[in-house]
């Protein structure tokens, strides 16, 4: 692939990622054993935990890996439902939030779980006011620190704060945002000993360079989450099973280095991004950039290209070596209007018409070269195909 722009749906394996993960996969012994090699691997699986909580700002006991941020939004928003102590049904869901999340809250209905539905602004942000509206008396609210699909990001303290004010506990999905922008779940908690603000925040290694199938729930000691998975009692009860050293100490790595290069990174990626779309809007008649226009994930840009399928453009630059995609890769492959792109008021055709680009650090002025090189003509072959745009001449 000469041209990989989808970095939101994975970015590479770094290097050192990989090298520990190789060395820690040599040390034999289960981290639950009590002999000399299993205490060596409970060594290292608690080193990892310690690395990775110091870039998470939280206690080393807070985090809970997982096998990806998948699971770990899935133990919070259930977890955290099970778990209510007679704090209602209702749990508060933003628009246009992760599948992971949408699904886990519409399994939960058939539980008896009420929607509490949170609207988007035009540019993908959650509404703080709509948001602490709907949380008086809900047993769970959600919401993502940064829109996986448009970019924007939200403000996740202001969030915090607004389920403290209403005593419901929060879980925030940072899987998006980690790595882009400041995370920091103990300054977002802030000094609460209650149940309610900020509860648990999700989390995935291979959005950060570090290995598929790792992720990791941070959970406030205020909150007990009901597990998942049962079977051993590792990880405070609340998911079981014997546990990943190497993916630990791999994402551990790769978590200490994003967030060493983060604004170095942020600068180099808004830079590169900025050209994108400034090249965009002049080879492309009508494209529109998607999402906040300032507060968004640095390597992000979301684009509207009126009259052209989006699942076509895709194909056509796969065809010329540009890899991107129209949304979140988690829909199994299966093309469907974009649900965020609606939630911000566009209508079911535009949310069909969008690409996401987004730059990782493997990302350079070449990439956005090529890109724009073979833009123009997938466009105009793509909106040849949708036929004549409405409005447009005979």
């Amino acid at each position: 692939m000469a041209v990989y722009l989808d970095h939101a749906a994975t970015t590479p394996l770094r290097p050192e990622a990989r090298a520990a993960w190789l060395e820690a996969a040599d040390a034999l012994g289960n981290a639950s054993s009590i002999h000399g090699p299993g205490q060596h691997a409970r060594r290292l699986l608690e080193e990892a935990r310690e690395r990775l909580a110091a870039v998470l700002d939280c206690d080393a006991v807070e985090v809970i890996f997982t096998a990806g941020g998948t699971e770990a939004v899935n133990l919070a928003i259930k977890g955290l439902w099970w778990s209510r102590d007679g704090g209602g049904d209702a749990i508060v869901l933003p628009d246009g939030e992760h599948h992971a999340t949408i699904d886990a809250v519409q399994w939960l209905t058939a539980q008896g779980a009420v929607v509490r539905a949170v609207p988007l602004d035009a540019h993908g942000r959650i509404g703080l006011d709509r948001f602490a509206a709907a949380l008086p008396g809900a047993a769970v609210a959600t919401a993502l620190v940064a829109n996986n699909e448009v970019g924007t990001v939200n403000d996740a303290a202001a969030l915090s704060a607004a389920a403290a004010d209403a005593g419901v506990p929060l879980h925030l999905d940072a899987v998006a945002a980690f790595g882009h922008v400041p995370v920091a779940f103990r300054e977002w908690r802030g000094d609460r000993a209650s149940a309610g603000g900020l509860g648990a925040m999700s989390v995935s290694a291979h959005k950060v360079g570090g290995p598929v199938g790792v992720g990791a729930l941070v959970v406030s000691r205020a909150v007990n989450p009901a597990a998942l998975v049962h079977g051993g009692g590792q990880q405070r009860g609340l998911r079981a099973g014997t546990q990943d050293v190497a993916g630990a100490t791999a994402f551990a790595v790769a978590a200490e280095l994003a967030e060493s290069e983060r604004e170095a990174e942020a600068q180099r990626l808004a830079a590169l991004r900025d050209r994108l779309v400034s090249g965009i809007r002049d080879s492309v008649s009508g494209a529109e950039l998607l999402g906040d226009p300032v507060e968004r994930v640095p390597g992000n840009a979301h684009v509207l290209f009126p009259g052209a399928s989006g699942e076509t453009l895709l194909f056509l630059l796969d065809r010329a070596g540009v890899a991107v995609s129209t949304g979140s890769a988690c829909q199994a492959g299966i093309p469907e209007p974009s649900h965020v792109v609606t939630a911000m008021g566009r209508t079911a055709a535009e949310a069909r018409q969008v690409l996401r680009f987004t730059l990782g650090r493997t990302s350079d002025d070449e990439d956005i070269a090529t890109v724009l090189a073979a833009l123009p003509e997938a466009v105009e072959r793509a909106r040849a195909a949708s036929g004549p745009r409405p409005g447009a001449g005979s």
